[in-house]
């Protein structure tokens, strides 16, 4: 009988064996997919975290009259929520079609502007979208947003993009032309002229922007002075994230800032 029962034993134990071993195994696997889920939270938690404390820390440096726009090229919108829950006001997006799928994860609880170059037979879906365009810099473009909303009954406010570098291979309009171009647009009934912008070259000092957004400042100044009917000289959108106190201090009242915000790209 012993003998028998050793048999049996020697018979079932590699089994027995090879069952414990495979549930040690799912019990590890699950205890390690959990520590995984816990950093992969606390990593959230992080951004999360900077992308707010971001959004309060630059609207607690900014002066008063000084909007701020979220420059959320690539973002998603989860980034985006939380810029807003954080106190952003403004939404910058560089192409329709990202603006697009973001507008409608998000929708009008925000304010949207178009900060990307903006080609004109894109005008039609840019207007459904967007609040203003910062980046018009040719009467064909002008024209296309106006016939765009004039077919929904909608008034444009618009920013005109100055080239305030003179840069060949960079979009806006020399700042020799801009005073004839915003006479002429401003007969247009469906877009309103609310301001200038200006990228300025790009460079590492941010004080190399200086005579670019002095001079844009100075063209800002000089259209206000005109009174043009159907134009406004209400913003000056000018410096990003290494530029923008620099912009501020020559008069921008509208910055654009996105890696100070949200971090490099492809760091998320």
């Amino acid at each position: 009988m012993n003998k028998r029962k050793s048999e049996i034993d020697v018979l079932f134990l590699p089994s027995f064996c090879s069952i414990a071993a495979r549930k040690n195994d799912e019990i590890e696997k699950g205890l390690e997919a959990g520590r995984t889920l816990m950093v992969l939270s606390v990593i959230f938690d992080r951004g999360d975290s900077m992308i707010k404390e971001n959004i309060k820390k630059i609207l607690s440096d900014l002066p008063e009259n000084v909007k701020l726009v979220g420059a959320a090229k690539t973002r998603t919108p989860e980034e985006m929520r939380e810029a807003i829950d954080a106190g952003l006001g403004i939404i910058g997006e560089n192409y329709v079609q990202e603006a697009e799928s973001a507008w409608q994860a998000i929708g009008p609880c925000v304010k949207w502007h178009m900060i990307g170059h903006l080609q004109s037979n894109k005008a039609r879906f840019a207007v459904r979208i967007f609040d203003m365009i910062e980046t018009v810099d040719s009467m064909k473009l002008a024209a296309a947003i106006d016939r765009a909303c004039r077919d929904i009954d909608k008034v444009m406010p618009v920013l005109i993009e100055i080239n305030s570098g003179e840069e060949g291979q960079k979009a806006g309009v020399l700042p020799n032309d801009a005073i004839p171009l915003i006479k002429t647009m401003s007969e247009l009934k469906n877009i309103r002229v609310m301001g200038l912008m200006t990228m300025g070259p790009f460079s590492g000092d941010p004080e190399d922007a200086r005579p670019y957004f002095k001079r844009t400042r100075m063209l800002f100044d000089e259209l206000k002075a005109m009174t043009i009917d159907g134009v406004e000289m209400k913003c000056l959108s000018m410096g990003m994230s290494n530029s923008y106190s620099v912009a501020i201090e020559e008069g921008a009242n509208m910055v654009r800032i996105g890696t100070m915000i949200f971090g490099e790209r492809g760091n998320k």
